[in-house]
Parts: C-alpha cells; structure tokens; sequence
C-alpha cells in the first residue's frame, strides 16, 4: 500500500513544481518582501507543506462538506491568481493588509505556494499515485521553495530594479494565462 517509487516521486515533484511556480513567483516574492520588509521563509514554507499535506488527505472531504465541489474552488483560485497577475503586469495594488506585519502566511504561503492550483492538482494526483509518493514531492517542493525564499534578497540583487520589472511583468502575463486556463478548465463543469 506505501510502495515508494522513485519514478513516481519525480513525475508528481515535476506536476507540483509546475504549478507551485516558485521561481515564476519571484517578482511576487521581492515585491511582497518590499511592502512588508521581511519574509519568514521557515514560516511561510512550513505552513504552505502542512496546508498542502492536509488538504491532501481531508481536501475532497472538507470542500464536500462545506458544499463546495472541487470546480468551484478551482474556480475561485482562478480569480486569486488573476488578480495577483494584474498587480503584477499593471503595477497595481488590490491586496491590502494593513494589520499584517509580515506576508509570510497571506498571500505567500496561501494562496500563492499553497493555492488552489496545487490544492486541486493534489486532489487530481491523489487518484493516479501512491500516497506516500506524494508526500515525498510535496517536500522536496517545499524545501526547494524555502531556497527560493531564503535567497530572494541575493535574486534581487543579481537581476536588478529592471529585471524585476521586466520578469515581474513577462510572469504576470504567465500567471494570467494560468488563472484563465484555470478558469475554462472549471467553468464548464459547474453548469453541467
């Protein structure tokens, strides 16, 4: 029933890497770290591996119960996502916060690490891989995201002020394709 397989463990690291898009999201990263002035990598990697752990095992479960089926939540991700890859491309502000002193929990490790993309396609893996398999690439992926987090500053660094714009816009384009992909994937089963 636990069968580790190494092949396995790739194929759903490779799927969650993609969608989680760490290095995409970097330009989200140096933007938030700017407006808060720190960011808890530990805490923000540790709550988004537990928050995608558990929405691995009770998500369906959870949404069922609450009435919501697994399309509308994706849809309602889609909105997220496209919202945060307008702030991007237009250089606008729609999140407000003022309360937080830091960004480590919202919207970093939800939704952005931990989103409803990932949250769906681990229920979407659930069905086709071991489960174990599945744990294991959610914390490779983590721990790769905590790198990412952790040398954010020095990514910053290296690309500059217009590099950040410059990548910040081209993955906001990216991200908003994304969100729309997520959208038409989900729409048309909620009126079936």
């Amino acid at each position: 029933m636990f069968e580790i397989s190494l092949k396995e463990i790739v194929t759903v690291s490779m799927v969650l890497f993609a969608v989680i898009d760490i290095v995409g999201s970097i330009p989200i990263i140096v933007n938030l770290r700017a407006k808060h002035g720190h960011i808890e990598s530990e805490k923000a990697s540790i709550v988004a591996g537990l928050i995608m752990i558990v929405f691995l095992f009770v998500g369906e479960e959870f949404l069922s119960l609450i009435g919501i089926d697994v399309n509308s939540f994706a849809v309602a991700g889609s909105f997220v996502l496209f919202f945060l890859a307008l702030e991007m491309i237009l250089g606008i502000h729609l999140y407000r916060d003022e309360e937080a002193s830091s960004a480590s929990i919202v919207p970093l490790a939800f939704p952005l690490i931990a989103g409803a993309g990932s949250m769906t396609t681990l229920l979407s893996l659930r069905s086709e891989f071991q489960t174990i398999n599945i744990i294991i690439a959610i914390i490779l992926n983590i721990l790769l995201v905590y790198l990412v987090l952790k040398s954010s500053p020095k990514i910053e660094k290296m690309l500059g002020k217009n590099g950040l714009g410059v990548i910040r816009k081209a993955f906001g384009v990216i991200l908003l394709a994304i969100a729309v992909k997520l959208f038409a994937a989900n729409v048309k089963d909620l009126f079936l």
